[in-house]
């Protein structure tokens, strides 16, 4: 089965400094990638070469045998299909949560508001937030802004989800919270690439363990070998600060 994403030979510089390099990695339909390493090593900066907001230097994003290029005349229409949740929400503080959930489906694919705002609804009420839908950012806690980004994120119906660091600006009592609804987007087959500190989760919810150190692809494997005999010195010294 062709993968339905590939990464080939990414190179991203910003100026002398080599944040990715070669980087090869394709993404079956349902897998779920996540992908480990110390901070600086590259994780950010490669979900933002995957869905464009990073131009790349040197190499291939490939979604559904279509380029994705900030160049490209049809970025916008190869964006939506790559939806990304942020550490930081990014939700706009004078709209309402349901307009904030709604914005893009009728700015950016023109639908029509009574069945986005009805299949928002329908997402607000899976993660336990259609009450909330009249209020405004400000009145939530962290972990409830969370989930309506990953909301806005998925009423886009994506074909593959990114989340960078979703949990890493969130008080520890609200982090379960978010990771419950990521759980649940795996179990329904979702394919999503995963950036995370949360060893913990990470062990949970993937498929696929990708451990990046230096802008490199250093070790990846099965969850389960990766963390119980990882292949190489430098995993084991990084998973060393860890309990999971």
């Amino acid at each position: 089965m062709d993968p339905i994403l590939k990464v080939e030979h990414l190179h991203k510089n910003f100026e002398d400094f080599k944040a990715l390099e070669d980087v090869n990695l394709s993404v079956q339909k349902g897998e779920v990638v996540v992908i480990v390493g110390p901070s600086g090593c590259g994780k950010s900066t490669f979900l933002r070469c995957l869905n464009g907001l990073e131009e790349i230097d040197d190499g291939k994003v490939i979604l559904d045998d279509k380029v994705i290029n900030p160049g490209n005349a049809n970025i916008t229409k190869e964006r939506q299909k790559i939806g990304m949740v942020f550490q930081s929400y990014d939700l706009f503080p004078h709209k309402t949560i349901l307009q904030n959930v709604i914005l893009a489906p009728l700015k950016v694919q023109k639908r029509d508001k009574e069945d986005a705002s009805k299949e928002a609804l329908e997402l607000l009420e899976r993660v336990g937030l259609s009450n909330k839908k009249d209020q405004y950012p400000r009145q939530l806690s962290g972990g409830q802004k969370q989930r309506v980004a990953i909301v806005r994120a998925l009423i886009m119906h994506p074909e593959i989800l990114l989340f960078d660091e979703v949990t890493a600006a969130l008080d520890p009592e609200m982090v379960r919270e978010v990771l419950e609804v990521v759980l649940s987007l795996a179990k329904e087959g979702r394919t999503m690439v995963i950036v995370t500190h949360e060893m913990a989760f990470a062990k949970a919810v993937a498929d696929r363990i990708i451990f990046m150190d230096g802008g490199r692809i250093i070790e990846e494997g099965k969850p389960e070998e990766f963390f119980e005999k990882p292949k190489t010195e430098r995993a084991m010294r990084f998973l060393e600060s860890f309990e999971y």
